[in-house]
């Protein structure tokens, strides 16, 4: 089964993608920070997929990404946040962010990137 890690600081959006995920048969881990992501890839080096917010205490997105980048350049990365301006999303694609979902996330948008990415090499 699929893996996919879900980074954001809102136990809402956490559950609400846990949900979408759960019901297409992924298997879903949940951090509520960036740290807390970091440790939780660590404890499932098996994760194909990571979606993370930008906006969150102690490591925000764009650091965890940076961070993970250094050591796992595999692992699919997408950003679901409210942030939207270029800059970040090109600060994003520069460190390897796949695709930038807005929030509110669309269940079936969000399934569709996430089996275009999981297929692609």
């Amino acid at each position: 089964m699929t893996k996919i890690l879900v980074v954001d600081d809102s136990e809402i959006m956490r559950k609400e993608l846990n949900a979408t995920l759960s019901q297409a048969n992924y298997k879903v881990i949940e951090a509520a920070d960036g740290l807390d992501g970091l440790e939780k890839l660590k404890e499932n080096p098996d994760t194909e997929l990571i979606i993370v917010d930008i906006n969150m205490p102690l490591l925000n997105g764009m650091e965890m990404c940076a961070e993970i980048r250094r050591t796992n350049k595999s692992v699919k990365i997408f950003v679901v946040s409210l942030e939207s301006s270029s800059e970040l999303k090109a600060k994003g694609k520069a460190i390897g962010v796949m695709a930038w979902i807005n929030k509110p996330v669309h269940p079936d948008k969000l399934l569709l990137a996430v089996k275009k990415a999981l297929q692609s090499a």
